[in-house]
């Protein structure tokens, strides 16, 4: 190449390079990106948000050592979203005992709904007076944690639970069979429709005999088949919504010399064979929701689908 076309080159590629650099005023410079975060927090469900609710609950302080090692065998998270307990029902827990239940629902509903807990006629018996004082004497006792709650008596031979169609949940923990001895759990569940609201919803848990056991030969033994259960309650005109694994323990065998008190945490036999009841738990249970129909809807129990919960093993 000769030296004037070498220097024809350079000059030419210099003039490229300045006309680079000298842009129109009016053009646009590029703008730097701005920092973005890398995934925006999507704002939380009402079924979170209760999720946690629940479980700050049922962690709290309130709560015996003794109740709160039963979580175990008696699954309340799991069991309360199953019914779907949410803020702002007004809810009833029949016959809440000595308030295991209600140390969960009570603080659960606090500023949120309403918690009414139905008790049997103390007049009925002592120990249903003496159950009465102690329930009421707990609430009491704590109102920073539990709230206003409404103790209600009713007559366990003619129920009647509050204003017809006046709440939306009525749930209920081990009761049946007691109801099912003393020859008043159709009058219990009739009361239960009554004072829902179209839509509204029952839960119940309780001790599951084998399937097809005869009702009159196991009635003291604590345990109800899970057939005579529903058809008690479609009798007072509830549909079965669905049926859950998540208080089932298939350790029990149900044949015991004490019926389900045999297991704890009664231990009836005190120590004798502690070890071995110890080792199986505490009772197999049905857990079942169903609903007050609203309107004429008309339903099919062979439709009722089990949820997705998987029976859970039983611990000692």
């Amino acid at each position: 190449m000769n030296r004037s076309m070498k220097g024809f080159l350079i000059l030419l590629a210099a003039s490229l390079t300045l006309a680079g650099c000298n842009k129109p005023d009016n053009e646009a410079a590029p703008v730097a990106e701005m920092d973005q975060p890398a995934q925006v927090t999507p704002p939380r469900s009402a079924d979170e948000l209760m999720a946690d609710k629940i479980d700050a609950v049922i962690a709290g302080s309130w709560r015996s050592p003794a109740n709160k090692e039963r979580d175990q065998s008696r699954h309340p998270k799991e069991t309360l979203e199953f019914f779907g307990v949410n803020p702002g029902m007004t809810l009833i827990e029949i016959t809440p005992g000595g308030g295991w239940y209600t140390e969960i629902l009570a603080p659960l509903l606090k500023g949120s709904g309403h918690f009414h807990a139905a008790v049997a006629a103390s007049a009925s018996s002592d120990y249903a007076k003496r159950g009465n004082d102690a329930l009421l004497a707990k609430l009491t006792s704590d109102p920073q944690d539990y709230g206003v709650v409404s103790v209600d008596e009713f007559d366990p031979k003619a129920p009647a639970l509050g204003a017809p169609g006046s709440a939306d949940m009525v749930l209920t923990f081990r009761n049946v069979h007691n109801w099912v001895g003393n020859d008043t759990a159709p009058q219990m569940f009739k009361a239960f429709f009554d004072v829902l609201k179209p839509g509204g919803v029952l839960g119940v848990v309780d001790h599951r005999a084998v399937a097809g056991s005869d009702i009159d030969a196991i009635k003291k033994s604590g345990y109800l088949p899970q057939e005579f259960v529903t058809k008690l309650a479609m009798d007072a005109g509830f549909t079965l919504a669905a049926q859950s694994e998540i208080n089932a323990n298939s350790k029990d065998t149900k044949d015991y010399e004490q019926g389900v008190w045999t297991l704890p945490p009664t231990y009836r036999l005190n120590d004798k064979d502690r070890a071995k009841y110890a080792a199986i738990g505490e009772s197999d249970r049905m857990t079942l929701k169903f609903v007050k129909p609203a309107g004429d809807a008309i339903f099919n129990p062979a439709d009722a689908k089990p949820d997705d919960n998987k029976p859970v093993p039983a611990t000692p």
